[in-house]
């Protein structure tokens, strides 16, 4: 018998949609992703962005307190003894992830830890082809695969992710290693003014590395940066390298002259946000559903969830190229869990 549900993805978007269909009785699959060396470098391991990242301040109703307790008895001991240490003072992302995704585990949802590597929306019931195992039929779909966040690919990068180095200025600019302290920027387009402006609520001076003298972002967007005492432009660089230690984090980057191959520049920075763009997770699409001129899929229908492929949903930041936040996907979510059980009822597959 086909799955009624198949949701594809282990972010918020994914567990809310998981949760909304469980409790409708509907019998969810989930394909939460694999743990391979492959999805790790990519940074598209279970659990979505939000396990690479440390605290989480701004998700309603996880005001600072200790959660410890609440950890413990919520959460699967089989789960919960890999976790990092509770850091006392609030939610992390990995937990509010284990958290979303016991939840949708306490209502029923089955969860298979691998990939989907191949669909086929070209007949119905919709196939599904993971990584290991056999195809699953499906009568409905919901895509929440996310987006990955754009980095430069140096080591550095990587090394310091969590510590100093970050894709998303809203999320993590609030956090105090980045107040009162001079931050960095990489990106030349609507987002990198955008976050650069956000950042000098907080920070003592913001810099925008660019590797070109001019922006590529929109006018109005570019004019407010550039208008923004707070802000320092470095034209015609790049970064060669984030700076720093295992005990303070990022402490700088040094730059690299576009223009000039021999000359370098090192500023001090407690914070480097990359702010060149994020990349859908939809190459298993194979271009089965309709995608705007950045690749994220398209809603058909103002509102709701629908995709190009009556039957198949999106939720999340794979349907996001504005928001991209943990609230927002979690509100798609539910909107694709209810917009996939009226469209069963309405085909009457309920």
């Amino acid at each position: 018998m086909p799955e009624k549900v198949v949701v594809i993805g282990s972010g918020p978007a994914s567990w809310a949609a998981c949760i909304y269909t469980s409790r409708a009785n509907l019998e969810p699959l989930c394909f939460e992703g694999a743990i391979t060396e492959e999805n790790r470098l990519q940074g598209t391991l279970p659990l979505g962005q939000l396990a690479l990242t440390t605290e989480v301040e701004n998700y309603p109703g996880f005001p600072a307190g200790n959660l410890e307790s609440y950890l413990n008895d919520s959460i699967d001991e089989s789960k919960r003894k890999y976790m990092a240490p509770h850091p006392g003072h609030g939610v992390s992302g990995p937990e509010l992830m284990e958290l979303m995704r016991q939840q949708a585990v306490n209502f029923g949802t089955r969860v298979v830890t691998d990939d989907v590597v191949d669909v086929d929306f070209s007949s119905h019931p919709f196939k599904i082809t993971p990584l290991n195992g056999e195809p699953v039929e499906a009568l409905s779909v919901i895509i929440a695969t996310g987006a990955r966040a754009n980095y430069l690919g140096l080591d550095s990068e990587n090394r310091f992710k969590n510590m100093g180095v970050s894709a998303c200025a809203v999320c993590d600019g609030a956090m105090p290693r980045f107040r009162n302290h001079p931050l960095v920027v990489v990106g030349g387009g609507d987002s990198a003014m955008e976050e650069a402006n956000y950042l000098t609520k907080f920070a003592s001076k913001v810099y925008i590395v660019h590797r070109r003298d001019e922006f590529r972002a929109s006018k109005i967007m570019a004019e407010r940066a550039l208008a923004n005492e707070k802000i320092e432009v470095k034209w015609n660089s790049v970064i060669d390298e984030v700076l720093g230690n295992d005990e303070k984090g990022v402490t700088g980057v040094r730059i690299r002259s576009t223009e000039d191959e021999g000359q370098t520049e090192e500023l001090e920075a407690t914070g480097y946000f990359a702010a060149i763009g994020h990349t859908p997770n939809v190459s298993f699409l194979k271009g089965q559903i309709e995608t705007n001129d950045k690749g994220f899929i398209q809603w058909k229908i103002p509102f709701r969830t629908n995709t190009s492929v009556d039957g198949v949903f999106a939720a999340g930041d794979v349907a996001d190229d504005n928001y991209k936040q943990a609230i927002t996907a979690a509100g798609s979510g539910c909107m694709a869990a209810l917009d996939a059980e009226r469209w069963l009822v309405e085909k009457g597959h309920e």
